[in-house]
């Protein structure tokens, strides 16, 4: 019997490949029809015998291309029309877009095989890609996926290119940004003031020659404008540093994967994200020298990350030593992508540009991640992953707009049962950030067909992120920042139920008008309550305490050693002692029961930092100083659980005094810092499992920034795991702000419901 149906094919099905897929799989079934991109996935028409047709249906899912994310294949009946052969037609509009935008995907072996053959017509082209790699999200302007709604729109394939994309047996068949010498993107290597200086492969060995001389390198990638010289030339990275303005905060490295494993130590799930399709750089501890010492000063870990374009693959190849390889932007700015923008902000830092004329439609900086608690964690959710759907455990019925936190700034909207999360914007305080932001809110709702009807924000009236939210004159919904955070964690796992939440970070607002930070919340995605925290002390100064971690050491030893104590450290200290002992003693300063500023007060007794020059930067070396320290650390170090008013009182006291005493006594920083972290970890694990037991919960969840502290997270996922409880910690969105869209995307549907 024969007949004709209609498949609808949702989810990551556009760039892909997946058109050419299913026309094979037609061809092998002996069927007839049509398969093309249309604003909600794929659509396609088969008509042939039944079992054929049942097949087909199957297949579909069970033989998918690799970077290929089906959520749904529905079918509905046709009048069968005898149509003979099958065609790829066309896209069409089909309502409002439902389809997963397709992320970015790191050179395949095959393109890289045929950029290194000299017989290869794309010998050498560092724009070579194909159905199974290359750009995706970065140069998307519009959905359905096809050439003319990319940045390639404007290269018009060459009889070559046009046959290979024909070709139902080519791997560039349907391939949208495919391309070669003859009729795509060049290469150009620009003097700082834009001179043109080289081009194609001339501008290509040129550039390499200059990295090997010692000089800074603008290099054009996929979502923006990196900042490159070689990592093992102390001077050039001193340089570099001088140059962007970046005084401590490390620098990723561009490396092959036999000298990644010379550098570090790469756990397996480390070395599989390393070398997967979405090219993160993963942070791992090293193990052996090679580098300059100022590529990450004071940190026993490298940020490595492997060539995801075949410009990359071609300088590592034409360099033959580690890359470093940061983003392109003065210090906190955001990364340069507009070739303009990169001219006039990169010029006068680099010694040349090398760049191309494929644009960047959006931003996209290079995602982190890092090896915790046995598993990888997301740092930064962005190249290779956003804007990839995550399945939100609850159903949106009305569209929602997510506008996250003030940094590490996302956005997020929800519809149905996805939520999807932009790139990592930034910190909105800076402007350029700011525009990022408001480029990013138009892209998202543009690409996944949402108008929003419902904005969601944090509490915090002063984020720009909450003053935007207002303007936009929609029905709001206020999200605390912690349930928000815990939120987040619940729906990457698809947990529904009540949990023990565990938020530790730098600060959010509380109901209460406090800087929450240290949070016990019994919370799901209806609700929270607070049912204990860590002691509030004094910030003083405010924003400057989290600058300045001397600060928080005043205020922490005034409220629990006393002031004469305080007076004692912030004497040898800073000039400003005496004023800054007389905030923290002041009942009208604003008061925080932040586990982030706990870290950097212990940072500072230690000596390690008393001012920073990036975010969390004394918290992460108070980390680093324990590394070779067994993973529980010394005994004697307490932290007191006691009642609150509003619950459990998590007081540090007894731990900093173990602090002050150990380090008068001359006992090594390291083996301090491991006692702070296995004390606290213990401390607060005791505090969530007692909370679990009042409260009938079988289940804790981890988030917050200072979860993304590998020691303290192991720490309280061993306790409570000894403890039979279950423990959810991020894997698919970082722990800090960059996760906090989502969860206020999850809260806000569910309200709304």
């Amino acid at each position: 019997m024969r007949e004709r149906r209609r498949l609808r094919v949702t989810g990551t099905v556009q760039g892909v490949g997946f058109r050419p897929f299913v026309y094979r799989l037609a061809a092998d079934l002996g069927l007839s029809g049509w398969v093309g991109n249309d604003s909600l996935g794929v659509v396609l028409e088969a008509e042939g015998p039944v079992d054929a047709l049942d097949l087909l249906a199957e297949r579909l899912v069970a033989e998918a291309p690799p970077l290929a994310r089906i959520e749904s294949v529905d079918a509905e009946p046709q009048v069968p029309t005898g149509e003979t052969g099958f065609t790829i037609v066309d896209s069409r509009a089909a309502g409002a877009p439902a389809v997963a935008v397709p992320v970015d995907v790191a050179t395949c072996a095959d393109c890289e095989r045929e950029l290194f053959d000299p017989f290869d017509r794309r010998f050498g082209y560092p724009f070579i890609n194909c159905t199974n790699c290359g750009p995706r999200y970065t140069i998307i302007r519009s959905i359905p996926y096809d050439r003319a709604a990319t940045t390639m729109a404007g290269f018009t394939m060459c009889a070559d290119c046009r046959r290979e994309y024909e070709d139902p047996a080519d791997r560039r068949f349907h391939a949208e940004p495919t391309c070669c010498p003859v009729c795509g993107p060049q290469l150009s290597l620009l003097s700082p003031d834009g001179g043109v200086l080289a081009k194609a492969s001339e501008a290509l060995d040129a550039g390499v020659a200059l990295l090997n001389d010692g000089r800074i390198l603008a290099v054009k990638g996929l979502g923006g404008y990196h900042l490159a010289c070689d990592a093992t030339d102390d001077a050039a990275v001193a340089e570099l540093r001088r140059r962007k303005a970046r005084d401590d905060k490390p620098f990723a490295l561009l490396v092959d994967l036999p000298t990644a494993r010379a550098l570090c130590h790469l756990s397996p799930e480390a070395e599989a994200a390393l070398t997967s399709p979405r090219r993160p750089i993963v942070l791992a501890p090293r193990t052996g020298t090679g580098v300059a010492a100022g590529v990450a000063p004071n940190l026993p870990e490298l940020g490595l990350m492997l060539a995801y374009t075949p410009l990359h693959v071609q300088l590592l190849a034409g360099c033959r030593r580690p890359l470093v390889m940061t983003s392109g932007n003065l210090s906190d700015e955001p990364i340069a992508h507009d070739d303009t923008d990169a001219l006039t902000r990169l010029g006068p830092m680099v010694d040349a540009i090398l760049t191309h004329d494929r644009g960047i439609h959006i931003r996209c900086d290079d995602s982190v991640v890092r090896a915790v608690a046995r598993r990888v964690q997301m740092v930064r959710r962005s190249r290779g992953y956003a804007p990839e759907p995550i399945g939100l455990p609850t159903t949106a019925h009305r569209h929602v707009l997510a506008v996250g936190a003030e940094l590490k700034s996302t956005v997020a909207v929800a519809k149905g049962d996805t939520v999807v999360a932009s790139h990592h914007i930034g910190d909105l305080e800076h402007l350029a950030a700011y525009r990022s932001f408001l480029q990013a809110v138009d892209h998202l709702c543009s690409l996944t067909g949402v108008t929003p009807e419902v904005v969601a924000h944090d509490l915090h009236p002063e984020y720009l992120s909450t003053k935007f939210a207002a303007d936009l004159e929609l029905p709001a919904v206020g999200v605390q920042h912690h349930h928000a955070h815990i939120a987040s964690c619940l729906v990457e796992h698809g947990h529904t139920e009540p949990v023990v939440g565990l938020a530790f970070d730098g600060l959010g607002l509380g109901t209460d008008g406090t800087a929450w930070g240290g949070e016990l919340l019994v919370a799901d995605l209806d609700g929270f309550r607070r049912v204990g925290h860590l002691r509030q002390v004094a910030l003083p100064g405010g924003d400057r305490a989290a600058r300045e971690p001397w600060r928080m050491a005043m205020a922490w030893l005034a409220a629990t050693l006393g002031p004469d104590e305080a007076e004692r450290y912030g004497s040898a200290v800073d000039d400003r002692w005496a004023a800054v002992l007389g905030l923290a003693q002041r009942p009208d300063v604003l008061r925080t029961s932040s586990a982030g500023r706990l870290f950097d007060a212990v940072a500072a007794l230690l000596g390690l930092r008393t001012r920073i020059t990036y975010e969390a930067q004394a918290a992460i070396e108070l980390e680093a100083a324990a590394a070779g320290q067994p993973l529980a650390g010394p005994g004697g170090y307490e932290l007191d659980i006691g009642i609150g008013p509003e619950g459990l009182l998590l007081d540090p006291g007894p731990l900093l005094a173990t602090v002050v005493a150990e380090r008068d006594k001359g006992v090594p920083v390291g083996q301090i810092s491991a006692g702070f972290h296995g004390g606290l970890g213990r401390g607060a694990a005791t505090a969530a499992a007692r909370v679990a037991a009042e409260n009938g919960l079988d289940t804790v969840a981890l988030s917050g920034g200072v979860f993304q502290n590998a020691r303290l997270t192991d720490v309280v996922v061993t306790e409570l795991e000894a403890s039979g409880l279950r423990v959810l910690v991020h894997r698919l969105l970082p722990p800090n702000d960059g996760g906090v869209s989502v969860g206020q995307a999850a809260i806000a549907a569910r309200r709304l419901r």
